[in-house]
């Protein structure tokens, strides 16, 4: 492995890094930032949590001059989350420097961010439209700009910004450098970078580093009607300590957050239709573990950097490979374990076999758990509390009251009613979740329905369980 002091950064750059918990560069930084101090365009082929931001953050702080208040370098992101993820990354890596960093994206104030386009800031990052309005107000000047970064660029193209990238490109110097990072290449991809970049080096991240081989990956083979309670048994039984739901709609994020809620978990969801201020809270709320589950649609859920996720959900698969790994790129990350759990109706087998050619990884069949295997889980999951409590002891002031507790009173029975009164028990209220149409049936779907339906009661994950929690609130 290469250490950031081998890459002849500064030492105030390398004091930031350090204070950040970096020691080592991952692949797509040891690769990228050499070439990338050297001025060199460059296309880098990563997925989310490979490091790619600070791959070209570094190099990119590394070349701000701090005396010259004019825009230096700009990075354009697909989505708001993205944007101040990365914004707040490179904060922290220029923090000794005293590089200023500044995010602009739709759906806040323009006019505050014209207040503070007007105090220097050495780089801007935005999203596509937001940037191509400050360039046609101009209030946004880039005459100074000698770095330009399109982070995950396939994204931009699925949401319909390559016009707005093209704009962008063509009103920033000729004679900068580019750097393009996307996790696939498709050929618009491979026409800007022919168009706008002057003979880039690629980069690409082995499969082997660009998959988190920690990810434990399973499909439960299911009806849309049987989903909701699948999924309450099987958080039931897994007792996650961060969890991220993904469905395929706001409406579907919204119906399942509430009913959740209405189960006894603690829920938030997040998609496009929020203000910026409520995505924030339940993000910061999510990163504070006031919330266990985060239900998300793909579009909010790019560009999360949230750390400690143990269990995603894809509540309904996704119809495009590449947002599968990036849905079970939030779960896994930094050497941690992780587990990825699908949701596939029988109609939809055939987009479960692409998935697996595009990740070249067998996802394992897994048999939901029962209404009575759910319960126990969580019976365990108390069991576990009480435990760890122990372990921990300070007992002292409890052990009067607990002998007058067992006076008369059979101690299976006084542990009983502590496991009772600690476990949540099975709940059946009523809640609403919309069917959705699966996805257009794929060719060869039913030959692998047949094969994967005699698979499917083989094997069932449930000694895979992480106990970490106490039961769920009621």
């Amino acid at each position: 492995m290469t250490k950031f002091s081998e890459l002849e950064l500064s030492p105030s750059l390398i004091k930031s890094v350090r204070r950040m918990g970096f020691e080592e560069a991952t692949p797509i930084q040891a690769k990228t930032i050499p070439l990338s101090l050297k001025g060199i365009d460059i296309i880098g082929q990563a997925q989310t949590g490979t490091g790619k931001t600070a791959a070209f953050g570094i190099p990119l702080i590394e070349k701000i001059d701090t005396k010259n208040p004019n825009i230096q370098g700009i990075i354009i992101a697909p989505t708001r989350e993205l944007a101040i993820q990365v914004s707040e990354e490179l904060y922290k890596i220029g923090y000794d420097t005293r590089t200023r960093v500044l995010a602009v994206y739709g759906g806040q104030d323009i006019g505050r961010q014209i207040k503070a386009l007007k105090k220097g800031p050495h780089i801007i990052v935005g999203t596509p439209g937001r940037i191509l309005d400050h360039i046609n107000r101009r209030t946004l000047k880039l005459d100074q700009v000698h770095t330009l970064i399109l982070d995950e660029a396939d994204e931009m193209l699925n949401m319909g910004f390559i016009d707005d990238i093209e704009a962008i490109l063509s009103s920033v110097p000729e004679d900068r450098q580019t750097l393009l990072f996307s996790a696939t290449m498709p050929d618009p991809i491979r026409r800007i970078a022919e168009r706008f970049m002057k003979n880039p080096e690629t980069i690409r991240v082995k499969t082997k580093e660009m998959t988190v081989p920690l990810i434990e990956q399973y499909f439960v083979k299911v009806y849309e009607r049987e989903k909701f309670d699948v999924l309450s048994r099987l958080i039931d039984v897994q007792s996650p300590e961060l969890a991220i739901v993904f469905g395929r709609t706001k409406r579907r994020v919204d119906e399942l957050a509430n009913a959740l809620n209405l189960r006894g978990y603690i829920a938030e969801g997040i998609h496009g239709d929020l203000s910026q201020a409520k995505r924030l809270s339940v993000l910061r709320k999510f990163k504070e573990g006031k919330v266990d589950v985060l239900v998300a649609t793909d579009v909010a859920a790019r560009g999360l950097d949230i750390s400690g996720v143990t269990h995603v959900y894809n509540y309904d698969i996704p119809q495009d490979p590449e947002s599968y790994v990036h849905r079970i790129g939030r779960t896994g990350r930094a050497g941690k374990e992780g587990m990825a759990i699908t949701f596939v109706s029988p109609r939809e087998m055939g987009y479960l076999k692409t998935v697996e050619q595009t990740t070249k990884k067998r996802m394992m069949p897994m048999r939901p758990p029962s209404i009575d295997e759910a319960f126990e889980g969580q019976q365990r999951v108390s069991m576990d509390k009480i435990n760890e409590i122990l372990r921990e002891g300070s007992l002292d002031q409890y052990v009067n009251v607990a002998k007058e507790l067992l006076e008369g009173n059979d101690p299976v029975m006084v542990t009983a009613a502590a496991l009772k009164l600690m476990t949540k028990e099975p709940d059946n209220t009523p809640v609403h979740i919309t069917e959705e149409r699966p996805l257009p049936m794929k060719k060869d779907s039913q030959k692998s329905s047949y094969r994967r339906g005699k698979q499917s009661s083989s094997s069932y994950a449930n000694k895979n369980r992480k106990p970490k929690r106490a039961g769920r609130r009621p």
